[in-house]
């Protein structure tokens, strides 16, 4: 009988699975935290939730699914649902830009009915010259939509925080508003408000018995409106959520021309497969991933790399997807197709930057978890305090609604919008765009900002640099012949060098017999003379020596990071040429009002060491790193991280957008990419890397009126409770004393309107 071997048990670990889910019915930064608190509190699960994508990130064990992670989000008192299914071949695409939308679009619906109706409440009810007989019963007409269907979602988010044991601003203004509104009521139908000649008198001292001829509709109507108009701001900042991820999915080509049985085909890329031919024409997008099979030309991949100078390829050179061919006709096969990708796996990266990247929770809401069971807490010891001391069930009830109203977040609604919308409106004014709230948080703890250099600190187009001429030779004369020749070139260093030559010597001769030699240069007759221009291989190979001085040119002009070719004509070395991208103007100033907030600037580029460390040293930069990848950028801002700075980015490609995701505080120069510009925080509309500081400091200063309207708020409230809770308010002097606070917020937030 033969023996059996046995071969020990090694235990694995449990299989784990990842979803995301789409989370419906969060309406703030808190709703989000008690998602995650109860989808944590399952066995072998951890949970990430975003309120600003509205997406939670789900690891899970064997014993749990999808459907019982979907039960319990909605037995919390949100809606969750499962990812779409995807073709294999296509890409996925962010869908939370759509949902915001939506939530946008009907929040403004509410807010333009609810305005259009609060206004003459209000108006009625505080100018006592507009108060008709029966003026009262047009005021209940028009205030009861406002309070029962505009503020439906208020009133909906606050049953569930109470069948949830929560409460947070929702609560408040939901019991505001409706307390407000039931008493207005009862004064109006069992009361003496309801009498023909009823008017409004706004009196400070009235006896603990005249509550039953008040009504509270423009509070209630009021507060609502205001609220709304918070919330509707609100939605619209998150309206773009998944806009970054679309950006850079829509860079890649949609069709491509194969090579199938010696003809070209042209399909749509999603039916390209790895190893298929494919032709890239000049001008084409590069289709997918791939190596160069036929042909050579120089291959712009900055909006990818990030680096400023078109790169040579020839056959046997990879090529990325999404990158654009510049001058010759490729043929590339493929290598990855589909997620398999540079740009797809970018993508993800912009993803995972942004659902990790932490919220700022409000201050309201945070203030409103303990302020609101607090104020509820006040009003029912008042209300059981009147009756216990006096049995007046009229002053018992009249001193409860004034703590409730005089504690309404009315003030509390509008301190962040108004401020928001000032600061905003006055950016935009300066060229600057700021998303939302949560960024301001940011700007006030960032001590570092990570430059990119290309179309940031550069103009990100090269431009003719340096000419040197040999003994005996004009500039001019230099300038005329080689720019003649590369003008008839399509290569993106023949461009700029014809570019340089036409702006500084007139007029370009033409070209005849032109021939461009792969991977070297040009050549052709210019004026009668035989010209080169290109690589020092091509004129060694025509037989022509460079003389010490201008080998030397050539050599500090590529020590320094520049692109330099070599011009000869009639088997003579006639000059050097260098193109570089080069230094904005106002890029050296911009440093240093970036160092006078107190930040550290960082030099962060794709191009070569040379090419950064000249670049930094005319801006005033002393910290660089230089040639990285896109992932790489990523890992330099989360480097810094991890040493307790807090970092600001500063960039305007595709390869810059996952850092920007990534850093604390995104700025995004608006003259590049979709993707960049969604990814960031903030966007400097004018591409002046000035607006940077500028940029931090309005967002510093909104951020600080926001602060201060929150404190004055709550100073309002928190002075006035004892006097209501004491019976000295009644719930009209309460909704007058709120209003006040109301006229205060924005008065103070318009002081950002003279920020300069």
């Amino acid at each position: 009988m033969n023996a059996t071997n046995t071969v020990p048990h090694t235990p694995t670990a449990p299989a784990r699975s990842d979803v995301e889910l789409t989370i419906g019915g969060m309406t703030c930064a808190s709703c989000a935290a008690r998602v995650e608190k109860k989808l944590n509190r399952m066995d072998g699960v951890e949970a990430t939730v975003n309120f600003a994508t509205e997406k939670a990130r789900i690891a899970f064990g064997d014993g749990v699914t999808v459907d019982d992670l979907i039960a319990t989000v909605e037995r919390t008192g949100y809606t969750a649902e499962p990812p779409r299914a995807h073709a294999p071949e296509a890409e996925p695409t962010p869908e939370g830009g759509e949902a915001a939308g939506g939530e946008a679009e009907a929040l403004r619906q509410r807010l333009t009915v609810s305005l259009a109706l609060s206004v003459p409440v209000v108006l009625m009810s505080m100018v006592p010259a507009l108060q008709f007989d029966h003026w009262q019963w047009l005021s209940l007409t028009l205030a009861a939509p406002v309070v029962i269907w505009g503020a439906l979602p208020f009133h909906r988010a606050a049953w569930t925080n109470a069948k949830h044991g929560a409460a947070t601003m929702d609560t408040l203004v939901s019991i505001g508003t409706l307390a407000a509104f039931g008493w207005s009521l009862w004064a109006l139908f069992l009361g003496t408000a309801g009498m023909p000649h009823m008017r409004h008198a706004f009196e400070f001292t009235v006896s603990r018995t005249d509550g039953s001829s008040a009504i509270y509709l423009e509070a209630a109507a009021g507060v609502t409106t205001f609220i709304l108009a918070g919330r509707w701001l609100e939605a619209r900042s998150k309206r773009k959520a998944g806009a970054a991820l679309r950006a850079l999915l829509e860079l890649g080509a949609k069709d491509v021309y194969v090579l199938r049985g010696g003809r070209e085909e042209r399909v749509p890329v999603s039916r390209l497969a790895a190893g298929d031919l494919f032709v890239v024409r000049p001008g084409e997008k590069i289709a997918t991933d791939g190596t160069v099979v036929e042909g050579a030309s120089a291959v712009d991949a900055s909006m990818l790399t990030g680096e400023s100078v078109p790169v040579d390829v020839a056959p046997g050179d990879p090529v990325a997807g999404a990158t654009v061919n510049t001058s010759g006709r490729l043929i590339v096969r493929a290598t990855r197709i589909g997620s398999d990708t540079q740009l797809a796996r970018m993508a993800r990266l912009v993803e995972d930057a942004q659902n990790g990247k932490a919220q700022v929770q409000r201050l309201a809401d945070r203030i409103s978890g303990v302020f609101v069971p607090v104020v509820l807490v006040i009003a029912l010891a008042t209300l059981a305090g009147w009756l216990l001391a006096t049995a007046d069930v009229t002053a018992a009830f009249t001193a409860a609604v004034a703590v409730l109203i005089i504690a309404c977040p009315c003030a509390l609604g509008l301190a962040t919008p108004t401020a928001l919308m000032v600061g905003t409106g006055r950016g935009a004014q300066l060229g600057i765009l700021i998303k939302g709230p949560e960024v301001l948080e940011s700007t006030r703890r960032v001590d570092t900002v990570v430059l990119d250099k290309t179309g940031t600190v550069t103009t990100g187009r090269m431009g003719l640099w340096d000419v040197v001429t040999a003994p005996g030779v004009s500039e001019r004369e230099l300038l005329r012949r080689a720019g003649g020749l590369e003008h008839a070139s399509e290569h993106p260093v023949a461009r700029a060098v014809a570019a340089g030559a036409a702006e500084r010597a007139g007029e370009l001769p033409p070209v005849e017999h032109f021939e461009s030699v792969a991977g070297l240069g040009v050549r052709g007759e210019v004026e009668g003379c035989r010209v080169l221009v290109g690589r020092e291989s091509l004129l060694f190979e025509a037989g022509i020596e460079l003389p010490a001085s201008l080998a030397a040119a050539l050599a500090t002009a590529r020590g320094e990071g520049r692109t330099a070719v070599a011009v000869a004509w009639d088997g003579r070395a006639r000059g050097v040429l260098s193109v570089a991208d080069t230094v904005k103007e106002t890029s050296a100033r911009a440093v240093a009002e970036l160092r006078a907030l107190g930040l550290t600037p960082v030099l962060l580029t794709g191009d070569t060491t040379a090419v950064a460390e000249s670049v930094a040293r005319e801006v005033g930069i002393d910290e660089v790193v230089a040639e990285v990848l896109p992932q790489d950028k990523v890992a330099v801002v989360k480097r810094l991280q991890a040493r307790g700075r807090t970092v600001a980015m500063v960039g305007d490609g595709v390869n810059d957008a996952a850092a920007l995701a990534t850093a604390d505080l995104g700025l995004a120069m608006g003259t590049g990419t979709d993707a960049a510009m969604e990814a960031g925080d903030l966007t400097l509309v004018r591409g002046d890397l000035r607006v940077a500081a500028d940029a931090i400091r309005l967002a510093r200063r909104t951020l600080a009126i926001i602060k201060g309207n929150l404190f004055w708020a709550f100073g309002y409230n928190v002075a006035a409770l004892p006097l209501a809770a004491a019976g000295l308010l009644n719930p009209m002097i309460a909704g007058a004393a709120m209003a006040f606070s109301s006229v205060f917020v924005v008065t103070n937030s318009l002081r950002l309107r003279s920020f300069a």
